[in-house]
């Protein structure tokens, strides 16, 4: 399974999904890769701090590392234009689309939704969700669904356990943070829903 991970935003926690969906998929099924298509390297640089359960390359190297692979996660170059949103659908299983509840974000993302009509094969994950502010995220669901945007159900809350890991180099869960395992099963949970799209079951749209 292929999937591609971007965003129209910077800030919405798109390398920190690549990154966890790959650990998912690289402990659950190993064999996974994931492929660092942001010219700031986050990815790369993430694994070279410390060490991952899955291999990253870079996208020079992907023709080679991607073959034979159960799993390949694509972190993409943020803010693509309409041709490039086109053609990253066309060569994915699966497009995530990751975005923060905040209105600027929701008004980002809700600009493209003509987009993305033309587009079957994505889903939007609601990130970065500030417990205190749990209104603000139900707003943004709301705001999205109205207009028949496909959201996860999973959200992923915002955790000073990401930036810890992403500085040790490590998943969050191996971050020593007292929410590192919590965390992590919010991306379990993400896992868990996109294992369910792949084997088409009708509980996960």
């Amino acid at each position: 399974m292929i999937l591609t991970v971007a965003g129209w935003k910077g800030g919405i926690s798109k390398t920190t999904t690549a990154v966890h969906l790959a650990c998912y998929f690289g402990l659950k099924h190993g064999n996974t890769l994931l492929v660092d298509g942001d010219p700031n390297r986050s990815a790369m640089n993430w694994s070279r701090r410390g060490e991952l359960p899955f291999e990253v390359c870079d996208l020079f190297q992907a023709p080679m590392l991607s073959q034979g692979r159960s799993h390949i996660v694509i972190d993409t170059e943020a803010h693509p234009d309409d041709n490039q949103i086109e053609t990253i659908s066309k060569g994915c299983d699966l497009l995530v689309l990751p975005t923060s509840p905040n209105a600027l974000a929701v008004e980002a993302l809700l600009q493209t939704v003509k987009r993305l009509e033309a587009i079957a094969n994505y889903r939007v994950l609601i990130s970065m969700v500030d417990s205190r502010k749990k209104t603000t995220a139900r707003q943004a669901r709301e705001a999205l669904e109205k207009v028949g945007v496909p959201l996860f159900k999973t959200q992923i809350r915002l955790l000073s356990a990401y930036e810890k890991a992403s500085l040790m180099g490590v998943p969050v869960y191996a971050s020593g943070d007292k929410f590192g395992k919590i965390a992590w099963g919010e991306y379990e949970d993400l896992g868990k829903e996109i294992e369910a799209l792949e084997h088409g079951e009708e509980n996960a749209r």
